[in-house]
């Protein structure tokens, strides 16, 4: 491949956007592989492919099912990506577009449909279908498909958001987070699927993990099958997110959660790579080398989840933090805590804090995703304000004595971060602030203390971490530390080290948190519990057993 005009300029656009890196250098790599990696604009007319004749499609494209995302009161996102060999890398399908169906209704037998049209999946997006829906009534269920050819796709439930003016009298969200598919099975998300009456799923980062997946599925220990060697290596290349994205995405449960519900993602640092700080990688590569794989994996994580337009990636850029709106009885402000944070201080890990993590300047969002926060806030007529995001805000002493490392790629390696936040919180007026978060294979439940030294000053807050499906194995309800987190933390009213997810309820009244758990993930079949319920009154904050 040579390196075409069109290449010199797309890198010269990305480079326009980076952030305390060698711009020369990253002038420096590969057209071939920044032509692919950063490549983003559709075809024009002109220069466009003729499309390809769907019935020529001689089996299944639906393989990696449907999904929806991202729901207004009046709209929302419907997705698929047609792959008739999910685990080639061309998915089975020439470089050409493919016009695909879609439908959407008010009932399940779609006899009543409301809305319908066609559009191309392009291969420049790996065939991947992003359909955003207007003209919608707010706060109803509908229920969506695709077709191309002969074939038609599994049908999707999907909920618009209620009207702006609205104040429901419940909402109710699932919370995911960590599904590393080589270390055990997609038992929580069958749940989730089964899961009634949920307006929306917020999965909080870590949908796809970089590891390699061994031929026998890691954990899973396949005996039955055997999955393709290509898996067996860590990603990197454009290539290798799509089928890391194709793997995960045959999994039944998986598939089967897209469909129940829509979904509301942002991503964590394993989409891309282990710890990553903005353009710094975890590995010590060069600069620009780096930039190039996040690139990829920004690119391939759009075109695998239903996100609208204004998340196209630009080069190693993706705006993903955005803002939805559940009526006046929620506002949800997702961030994205990975893209434009300072790089950990003290090498990272747990460490005890020192000046470079205690400088006041340190940014977890950026400048101009922390204005845009505390903006909205001041803006803000909902009953709750809802942060989901990646990473522990509130702070962890993970021994009782000190002194006490921190871990320095959570929000306590970010103090000053934290602080701003707080206190643009509190400035706005906000009295029932929620952070929901992932990352840690855990179930937590916090009070966010306005100061973490004083066990008695306000609280500002509560912050629900939801565990993980399945990463991390099959954990245990009382983990080793468990007695050195719950005494060193008096703010923590909750600790569980078991697989599942959390299912959140909103009233006007009281936020209710229900943990629920699965026994193990390393073999299938586990049941679904509750281990535990928690409650915050609205204007008063703070978890309570339910």
């Amino acid at each position: 491949m040579t390196h075409s005009p069109g290449a010199d300029a797309e890198l010269r656009a990305a480079a326009r956007h980076l952030t305390r890196l060698d711009r020369r250098r990253f002038l420096t790599v590969s057209g071939a592989a920044a032509a692919l990696a950063l490549g983003t604009n559709l075809p024009s007319a002109a220069h466009a492919a003729t499309a390809l004749d769907p019935d020529r499609v001689t089996s299944d494209p639906f393989t990696l099912g449907v999904a929806s995302g991202d729901p207004r009161h009046d709209s929302v996102v419907l997705w698929t990506r047609l792959a008739p060999e999910p685990y080639a890398p061309d998915s089975g399908l020439p470089a050409r577009p493919v016009p695909v169906r879609w439908e959407l209704a008010r009932d399940e037998r779609f006899r009543h449909t409301v809305a319908r049209g066609t559009v191309l999946a392009h291969p420049e997006f790996h065939h991947a279908v992003h359909v955003e829906v207007p003209g919608l009534a707010p706060g109803r269920d509908y229920h969506y498909r695709f077709r191309a050819g002969r074939w038609t796709s599994p049908a999707g439930r999907t909920r618009t958001a209620p009207a702006p003016g609205a104040l429901p009298r419940e909402l109710r969200f699932g919370l995911l987070s960590c599904q590393a598919y080589h270390q055990g099975y997609y038992t929580a998300l069958g749940h989730l699927a089964r899961e009634e009456d949920l307006d929306a799923v917020l999965h909080l980062g870590d949908y796809l993990y970089e590891y390699a997946v061994n031929a026998a599925g890691g954990d899973r220990n396949y005996t039955d099958r055997t999955l393709p060697e290509v898996f067996n290596r860590e990603t990197v290349t454009l290539e290798d997110y799509r089928l890391r994205y194709a793997l995960y995405k045959t999994d039944p449960d998986l598939a089967a959660a897209h469909a129940a519900h829509p979904w509301i993602v942002t991503w964590d640092d394993h989409e891309t790579e282990n710890n990553y700080a903005n353009g710094v990688p975890e590995n010590g590569v060069p600069p620009e080398e780096f930039l190039l794989r996040r690139a990829a994996a920004y690119r391939a994580y759009y075109e695998n989840m239903p996100l609208r337009r204004p998340q196209r990636p630009h080069g190693p850029d993706l705006r993903l933090y955005r803002r939805l709106h559940y009526g006046r009885l929620a506002q949800l402000d997702v961030l994205d805590t990975r893209q434009y944070r300072d790089n950990q201080a003290n090498g990272d890990g747990w460490k005890v804090p020192t000046p470079e993590s205690e400088e006041p300047s340190r940014t977890m969002l950026g400048a101009t995703q922390e204005r845009w926060l505390t903006d909205g806030w001041r803006r803000s007529r909902a009953v709750w304000n809802v942060v989901p995001q990646q990473v522990v805000f509130s702070r962890r002493r993970n021994r009782v004595e000190g002194p006490w490392p921190l871990s320095m790629d959570s929000w306590d390696g970010y103090p000053g971060a934290r602080e701003r936040v707080l206190a643009g919180a509190e400035s706005a007026g906000v009295d029932n602030l929620v952070f929901l978060t992932g990352d840690v294979h855990v179930h937590y439940g916090f009070d966010i203390k306005r100061d973490f030294d004083d066990p008695d000053s306000r609280t500002a807050g509560v912050e629900i971490v939801t565990t993980s499906v399945s990463s991390g194995r099959d954990g245990a309800e009382k983990p080793a530390n468990w007695q050195a987190l719950t005494t060193a933390n008096p703010h923590l009213r909750y600790y569980n080290g078991q697989r599942g997810y959390v299912v959140l309820g909103l009233d006007r009244e009281r936020l209710r948190a229900d943990y629920r758990t699965v026994s193990a993930v390393t073999t299938p079949g586990a049941p679904i519990r509750t281990a535990a319920s928690f409650v915050s009154e609205a204007g008063r904050p703070g978890l309570l057993p339910a």
